[in-house]
């Protein structure tokens, strides 16, 4: 209860949250209103959050425990509170009449509702949940939620509540975000800076929407450092083609992993493929057509002889057949674990991976044999060139080698001195 006077006038305030138990929705929640007397004038609005009965406290008005989601809706709820007294001061401040009306207009007509992160965050992953196998691909959904959990889990840490306005983020808030994902997550600073590109997608949207006025990231540039893509060389490729494999299912393993080295197939891609990505190119010979899975761009690729053995070899496969695939593929992470075995098997010191495969097509395949960095860009399917003239880097290091080799080679002899030539 809040008692204040207004001139000669004194005017009580009483607010409270009410559970409406018969308006369930489908899901069984009731939805919470905020209750508003004025001088024993009451009204109702929404406060637009919905709870299961069994977890609400009638008496306290708020939600019972301290799960996350409870802390997290009663911190809404007190904000809520909170901004009908401050409306309420406000009106006092300016000398308005006090009226239910007049207090009624400004917490629900004339006011701007105020966005969180947290809830602009969850709401653009829900949109984007809607999308999978659309427009967007469930891994990048998975990291967007990945992101949201580092973001609630630093709100926590740096100012010890459950959510933040979004007129509250500045510089500062990025560059601890950022220190923060560094020292207490241990994400390298590659990996801080994906965090930080979706956070930087979100405030986008809240800047689209109207919702947010001044960018915080306006004096903030994400960069990212140089990585070293690792390949295989083409004698770790042979041997890995050429070796006696025992063992059926690491024959598979192998077999997929080599077709990826000779095709650039992603992971995701290769899982996917069906007969109907096999096409005749304008040679007349047998293309690999693909629509990448993770930004939808196409993705040509002539087969070449080795890729072709393998799929022939595995035309029959009951496992790709059940599936419909092209391939006998498992999930990523069984067959990195494979891999890891045939490196062993191999005598290979590197970390063998499914992009490993990628990685080598884009370098030993195809810009080491002279392929130009255009194709192999379209065959890869990326957005920009950028991307692969990463690849073109690190085929600049191998043709210095090779060339430092060379020199040593072609050095010319020792010149002969007057009492040698005698």
């Amino acid at each position: 209860m809040v008692t204040k006077k207004s001139g000669a006038m004194k005017h009580s305030l009483h607010i409270y949250f009410v559970l409406k138990k018969n308006k369930l929705n489908k899901k069984g929640l009731a939805p919470i209103n905020i209750r508003v007397i004025l001088d024993e004038k009451r009204f109702e609005f929404s406060s637009n959050r919905s709870i299961d009965p069994s977890n609400w406290n009638a008496n306290l008005g708020k939600a019972i425990g301290r799960s996350e989601d409870a802390i997290i809706l009663n911190d809404y709820l007190n904000s809520l509170k909170t901004e009908v007294i401050r409306q309420f001061n406000i009106m006092q401040s300016l000398d308005e009449e006090i009226t239910l009306d007049n207090l009624k207009n400004r917490l629900t007509g004339t006011k701007e509702k105020e966005h969180s992160l947290l809830e602009v965050f969850k709401y653009h992953n829900d949109e984007m949940k809607n999308q999978i196998g659309k427009t967007f691909a469930k891994g990048t959904y998975d990291h967007y939620v990945t992101s949201f959990n580092k973001i609630v889990r630093f709100i926590r840490f740096r100012y010890n509540r459950s959510d933040i306005l979004l007129k509250d983020l500045n510089h500062s808030f990025i560059t601890s975000f950022e220190m923060y994902l560094k020292s207490e997550e241990r994400q390298s600073h590659n990996s801080a800076m994906k965090h930080i590109k979706r956070l930087k997608k979100v405030v986008n949207l809240a800047i689209a929407n109207e919702w947010l006025k001044i960018n915080p990231f306006s004096s903030y540039h994400i960069k990212t450092q140089a990585t070293h893509r690792g390949f295989l060389t083409p004698e770790e490729l042979q041997i890995i083609e050429t070796k006696e494999l025992s063992v059926l299912r690491l024959q598979k393993v192998r077999d997929i992993f080599i077709f990826c080295c000779y095709t650039g197939l992603s992971f995701s891609d290769v899982e996917k493929l069906t007969p109907s990505d096999i096409t005749t190119g304008i040679d007349g010979e047998k293309w690999l057509v693909i629509y990448r899975k993770k930004n939808g761009h196409r993705s040509p690729v002539p087969l070449l002889p080795q890729a072709r053995a393998i799929l022939d070899k595995y035309r029959d496969d009951p496992e790709a057949n059940a599936k419909g695939t092209l391939l006998p593929v498992n999930s990523n992470q069984r067959m990195n674990g494979y891999l890891k075995e045939i490196a062993d098997v191999c005598g290979i010191q590197k970390n063998l991976t499914m992009h490993l495969a990628r990685h080598t097509f884009a370098t030993t395949v195809t810009l080491a044999n002279g392929v130009p960095i255009e194709t192999v860009s379209k065959m890869l399917g990326h957005s920009s060139i950028k991307t692969t003239q990463i690849y073109s880097k690190v085929v600049d290091t191998k043709i210095s080698n090779d060339m430092a080799q060379l020199k040593q080679k072609l050095s010319p002899p020792k010149k002969l001195t007057i009492k040698q030539a005698m």
